[in-house]
């Protein structure tokens, strides 16, 4: 049995202030605080805060739960003695009266392109199996000083370059609501941790649907916040011009408590409300979609209109036709110059020439074709210096399109299919017809990307097999705030998912 096994079996049989206890002591212990998994981030740091609950008791629970659901592989480090020396810590600042951040005692895994000193930060790739970055990236640290525990580092795509999950050295996530599909990615760890009630709240990082694909797919919330609202240093980079870390939670609400608590907000956000609230829904984003992806949001729009919004039917401009496939053209350009001073920052020893001799084929495939100069697939600088041209021609269009049809936000599914069986790598069906994933799943997320825009994922509803629906709502850069809002009046209307079904012993 490895250490970190045993060390969480141990935490599985420990409960607050009683050390030990018996195994059938320890099935009615997990059985009492089984309601546990279903609170939100906001009603656990109310109880910390007060001291109905401990951090160490509540630690200790969500390492429990680790152990019982690691057949999805949502983690690729877990330290749970440092888990819970931190947990701890914070129930001793609570006991001598020591200010308490928003997020005290909260127990918060982090997608592992995230740098820590503590836990290596592997970007899902072997060359970096074990490499422990200089510092803390800063939004960890800030996390921490907010009174944030950090769990774990969660599993992702490769290098984070993908939308399945499907990582070759550290093996695919398995999506909590069936256990042989896709959680999406590259943030899968992050949101199928959340989803199965591991934990509340996790963080992913999004440049081109990383937060919004899994979110959908996984049918939690997802926010990818305007670039740089939250730090990004210290994180294994794509491209910092869309590059956005962000919250996943099962509810709006603890996307605005982590909001609030790294921004530093203390004004509370309302539901906006609905009432004459003109939302986009573009036709040619709800095209070609499966029929249950489109039974599930055609029925959720129903309930927004029915709730007081209108829904506005327009195209969006000539000018954002393609835009994920410019994201991923001009991303493709920076990737290498990015990943060598993201190394060199980091501490790091390893040329990147190295990091990507170790990285599993097709991956490093991609490095040689697409992202090296003089690729077979490699742009110049000047073709990379005219998308540019075009991507601030998409950005005016978008304004100009939000004030035209007098709308606040745009609303779509993010992918065009419910999670995709594990091994659905370059293609999947919808209506009889042959897509490639990147068409399926990516297809509705390029505009967000492209136009700097904040977007939320909220959950919409099941497939008739059972699988989740999101819907995705986006609005203008920095209205971060204002999306929140929206998002908590959109909730109450949507409702909750049930969870997923208890996996047969």
């Amino acid at each position: 049995m490895d250490s970190t096994r045993r060390q969480l079996l141990q935490a599985a049989a420990l409960v607050s202030g009683a050390g030990l206890i018996d195994p059938n002591g320890m099935a009615r212990s997990l059985t009492k605080k089984s309601n546990l998994s279903e609170l939100s981030a906001s009603e656990l740091t109310e109880r910390m805060r007060r001291g109905d609950l401990s951090a160490e008791s509540y630690a200790q629970h969500v390492l429990a739960q680790c152990e019982a659901h690691k057949d999805l592989n949502a983690f690729i480090n877990l330290k749970p003695d440092q888990v819970l020396s931190d947990a701890r810590q914070a129930d001793l600042r609570r006991r001598e009266g020591a200010p308490l951040g928003p997020l005290h005692g909260l127990v918060i895994p982090i997608k592992d392109s995230i740098n820590t000193r503590n836990l290596p930060t592997t970007s899902g790739t072997e060359a970096l199996r074990n490499f422990l970055p200089r510092d803390d990236a800063p939004l960890v640290t800030a996390i921490a000083r907010q009174g944030g525990v950090l769990l774990g580092k969660t599993n992702l795509m490769e290098m984070s370059l993908g939308w399945t999950s499907n990582n070759k050295p550290f093996g695919a996530v398995h999506n909590p609501y069936d256990r042989a599909r896709i959680p999406g990615g590259s943030s899968g760890g992050s949101a199928a941790a959340v989803a199965a009630r591991l934990v509340p709240l996790a963080v992913g990082e999004d440049t081109l649907g990383s937060i919004r694909i899994p979110a959908a797919l996984c049918g939690v919330c997802g926010l990818r916040p305007s670039v740089a609202r939250y730090p990004s240093d210290g994180i294994m980079p794509i491209t910092p011009r869309w590059d956005a870390p962000g919250p996943m939670a099962r509810s709006v609400g603890d996307l605005d408590l982590f909001d609030a608590a790294i921004t530093g907000r203390v004004q509370p956000l309302r539901p906006m409300a609905l009432t004459g609230v003109r939302i986009a829904t573009p036709p040619e984003y709800f095209e070609g979609l499966d029929p249950e992806v489109e039974r599930v949001t055609g029925e959720a729009l129903q309930l927004l209109e029915k709730a007081g919004a209108v829904l506005v039917k327009a195209p969006l401009p000539a000018e954002l036709e393609g835009a994920r496939k410019l994201v991923s053209t001009i991303q493709a350009f920076e990737i290498i110059a990015n990943q060598r001073r993201y190394l060199e920052a980091s501490g790091s020893t390893m040329r990147l020439e190295d990091m990507v001799a170790a990285m599993s084929t097709p991956v490093q495939t991609r490095y040689h074709n697409d992202f090296t100069p003089g690729g077979a697939n490699a742009i110049t600088e000047q073709a990379r210096n005219e998308l540019l041209l075009r991507l601030t021609a998409m950005r005016r269009a978008m304004r100009a399109y939000f004030a035209e049809q007098r709308v606040v936000a745009l609303a779509s599914p993010p992918t065009l299919k419910a999670a995709l069986l594990i091994g659905e790598d370059t293609e999947t069906e919808i209506r009889g017809k042959k897509l490639p994933l990147y068409e399926a799943l990516a297809r509705n997320v390029g505009h967000g990307s492209a136009a700097g825009m904040p977007c939320l994922v909220l959950p919409a509803g099941l497939t008739r097999g059972g699988l989740p629906v999101g819907l995705g709502v986006d609005m203008l850069p920095d209205q971060d705030e204002q999306l929140l809002s929206l998002g908590l009046a959109l909730e109450k209307v949507l409702g909750p998912l049930p969870p997923p079904a208890p996996v047969a012993a």
